[in-house]
């Protein structure tokens, strides 16, 4: 029996257009325990001396733990760098051993990417180290710390034991970091938030791109600035054009090569925000736009419509109002 759910979820995963390493995450995560609340962590070498633990390609739940980030850490040879830390103290610790097994190194310091809790609730497990975020990632941290624990707890339950948010303690800035034989070029953009951090490793070319790009999965948008996101993705897109990269470390979704996952969000983003303008110049409302069917090439992604439908709520009030306002003058 638990052969055949494995092989139904690498159907899964293929009928859904996620590339093979998509597929080999969701049969990994496949053997997370409930009853010992154990998430198999599984680190995958990406790069030399860089490494990847997958999450999900999901929405929050219990069946994954909210387990649903790509977390990473790099093994410089002048300590460990972890980017993100999951969604729960869980998370953390398990995240600990796992990165144990594979490197002796010493873990130097841990970066959250952005203030969303998959990417610091875990950040208990690591008080012994530096955490360190950009300053607007930190005051909302600080800000919304609880309120993430809370909305967590009622979704996964048990996973969460003993979570307490725990923003990162120290404030990053830009700056480039040599360690070892690799060049870390931390660089502050925005638009999936306030503060966006995003790590190019100059050594190997590979791009952590936090939640600014998302592959094969609908992007998220509670802090988003859709225009200033499209700005984020057109200097991505620059960076990549010049050289300075070339495998795509997303926070959600299949690590890739190349501008796949950047197109992807940016297509996302443009025709999410033609949509809600077309349609609240015409004066259509929000209960009827949530009925709408996205096109074909969307509709495969995973936490589709639910995220649509999360951003509609969240932007289509807006977009009305500023048809109005548009329409007085």
């Amino acid at each position: 029996m638990r052969r055949l759910r494995l092989f139904s979820l690498a159907i899964l995963a293929i009928t859904l257009g996620f590339d093979a390493h998509a597929q080999e995450a969701a049969v990994r995560l496949a053997k997370a325990d409930q009853s010992t609340l154990d998430y198999r962590l599984e680190p995958r070498r990406i790069a030399e001396h860089t490494w990847v633990i997958e999450g999900a390609v999901e929405d929050f739940s219990r069946g994954n733990g909210c387990n649903i980030i790509n977390t990473a850490f790099i093994a410089t040879g002048a300590g460990v760098v972890v980017i993100n830390t999951g969604p729960s103290r869980l998370y953390g610790e398990q995240q600990r051993r796992a990165i144990a097994k594979v490197t002796s190194e010493p873990v130097r310091q841990v970066l959250n990417l952005n203030l969303h809790p998959d990417y610091f609730l875990g950040n208990q497990a690591w008080a012994d180290r530096p955490t360190m975020a950009l300053p607007g990632t930190l005051a909302g941290m600080q800000k919304e710390g609880a309120t993430y624990e809370d909305n967590l707890y009622r979704l996964c339950g048990d996973w969460m034991r003993g979570t307490q948010a725990t923003p990162a303690r120290e404030t990053l800035l830009p700056q480039t970091l040599t360690l070892g034989d690799h060049v870390l070029e931390l660089r502050r953009l925005s638009g999936h938030t306030a503060d966006d951090l995003v790590v190019i490793d100059r050594h190997t070319g590979v791009l952590f791109a936090g939640g600014l790009v998302f592959a094969d999965r609908v992007p998220t948008t509670p802090h988003a600035d859709p225009e200033r996101w499209l700005s984020s993705l057109d200097t991505l897109q620059r960076w990549h054009s010049q050289g300075e990269f070339k495998l795509v470390v997303p926070s959600h979704g299949p690590v890739h090569n190349g501008a796949r996952g950047l197109e992807q969000t940016r297509d996302w983003l443009q025709w999410l925000l033609v949509v809600m303008r077309e349609n609240a110049a015409r004066g259509v409302d929000l209960s009827e736009l949530l009925r709408l069917d996205v096109p074909t090439r969307f509709a495969g992604w995973a936490a589709q419509p639910a995220e649509f439908h999360r951003s509609l709520v969240q932007w289509y009030p807006h977009e009305e109002q500023r048809a109005l306002d548009s329409g007085r003058r």
